[in-house]
């Protein structure tokens, strides 16, 4: 087959291909490093490409393929890329900076799974400094570009991820999310992101990130590709702070699985007072809900109270106090960028009850903001406030300023990441100037699987993967 009708099939398919001959892991992996080369200049979606080493990890599967039982290697030769905070032996763990100059002694549990798998890591890919903003950009790098349109971003902080999965520079990538991160990038690129429930994928060899509000996961073309990808990487490990409860099924059938009737909660109610929502993101809901309704559930419209004052101080408290700890914890702290110091600066000066606060209420918080699944399986809100942003928009605002702007263009999102619930991003259709629009689905506790039938079951009715970005679908 040719090629170039790889570049957009996504996981599923990439590996399809290589276990049934129709191209070999050297080639699939090739193939995509020439597209990289062609297209990333003008995205800068990764930091690090590792061609070299790709490519010698493809050529040994397939020397080992006679010898390869086809489920072995589940992602038998498929290019994956790994936001640049997750650990790779040899290499530093920049987090979006150049502040760091030691090599890591091992990979990372996900890296060492994906390995294990036979997916090939063929780079790295670009957040901004210590993923404190919701677009990929910085001074020194440069701002990472939306496939969608070069003049918007891919969201952040995993940006270079969804920025390379988007353009079919991988066939998937893995972001972490402690506000977001996944959601925000995989909703302006058209893709599909689910943070899962904390616990549910080790950070190893971190015991846990930013006090439990980080944690990591694939950010895919399709729902079945996120559930392929999920199911080599989650577990626990020795040490980690936070295990979560045994899914019910694999994530590979509950993609496949009807979710039966479920009652469906729908929220407008952004997380704060004074928060506007795009008419265009508030109709991308109705439409979803209408959609779900169609499909055979319940859908009623709630509006959980979420103690705006009290939980969203709490969120930022938590946040500042961790820019700050990140800041501190870099080799070379006075290498980042002033608007990434101002922000540990704030954290810095953070009164030290009112830090004590912040972090000891998780238990009460979680119990109160989960009250809403007595009454309903799945809770559907907007993704973000407003459609995608441009590159350089908030350049000129201070800090107060744009962090306040983030906290409301990522309002229905933060809570999410302190009681640490599965959340995910799901494409809702275009914006009228033709950007990507989603929705949230957030689930039960340790429930992903829920929503991986939910979402596989709107992705039916209305898919989104067939959809490729106009001008990059072409290139060699």
């Amino acid at each position: 087959m040719e090629l170039t009708e790889l570049w957009f099939a996504g996981v599923a398919r990439q590996a399809q291909a290589v276990r049934s001959g129709e191209v070999t892991a050297r080639e699939l992996v090739a193939g995509h490093l020439d597209r990289i080369a062609a297209l990333d200049p003008q995205l800068n979606a990764f930091r690090t490409v590792f061609a070299e080493q790709a490519l010698a990890q493809a050529d040994e599967l397939d020397a080992r393929g006679q010898d390869l039982i086809s489920g072995d290697l589940p992602l038998r030769g498929v290019p994956i890329a790994v936001k640049e905070d997750i650990a790779i032996e040899g290499l530093p763990t920049p987090k979006g900076t150049n502040a760091a100059r030691t090599p890591e002694p091992a990979d990372s549990a996900i890296v060492r799974r994906l390995r294990d798998a036979g997916a090939v890591i063929i780079g790295r890919t670009r957040m901004p400094e210590l993923g404190l903003w919701p677009y990929t950009e910085s001074g020194w790098a440069g701002p990472t570009r939306n496939p969608w349109s070069l003049t918007h971003s891919p969201g952040g902080s995993s940006g270079g991820s969804a920025a390379a999965v988007a353009a079919g520079l991988a066939a998937a990538a893995i972001g972490t999310d402690g506000a977001g991160s996944i959601r925000i990038p995989s909703a302006v690129t058209g893709l599909f992101g689910l943070k899962p429930q904390r616990g549910r994928v080790s950070l190893a060899p971190e015991r846990e990130v930013w006090g439990g509000l980080v944690v990591a996961g694939p950010i895919t073309r399709t729902v079945l590709d996120w559930a392929l990808v999920a199911d080599q990487i989650h577990g626990a490990a020795p040490g980690d702070k936070h295990v979560a409860h045994p899914p019910r099924t694999t994530f590979t059938e509950a993609a496949q699985a009807d979710p039966g009737r479920l009652r469906i909660g729908v929220s407008l109610r952004p997380w704060g007072p004074g928060i506007a929502i795009a008419d265009e993101v508030r109709d991308a809901v109705q439409d979803t809900a209408a959609l779900l309704t169609d499909l055979g559930h319940d859908v009623v419209r709630v509006d959980p109270p979420m103690r705006d004052v009290v939980a969203s101080t709490q969120f930022a408290v938590r946040y500042l106090h961790n820019a700050h700890l990140a800041r501190t914890g870099m080799e070379f702290p006075d290498l980042l960028e002033p608007r990434t110091r101002a922000v540990g600066e704030l954290g810095r000066r953070l009164p030290r009850g009112l830090v004590r606060w912040a972090l000891k209420d998780d238990a009460a918080l979680t119990a109160y903001a989960n009250r809403i699944f007595t009454s309903v399986d799945v809770l559907l809100t907007p993704a973000l406030t407003r459609p995608p942003i441009r590159v350089g928009e908030w350049d000129g605002r201070n800090v107060v300023s744009a962090l306040l702007a983030a906290s409301h263009y990522t309002s229905f999102l933060q809570m999410w990441n302190v009681v640490g619930n599965p959340a995910a991003a799901v494409p809702a259709g275009r914006t009228s100037s033709g950007l990507p629009l989603a929705v949230q689905l957030v689930g039960r506790r340790h429930d992903e699987c829920t929503l991986l039938s939910v979402s596989a079951q709107l992705e039916r009715a209305r898919p989104w993967a067939d959809r490729t970005p106009s001008g990059l679908g072409h290139a060699k």
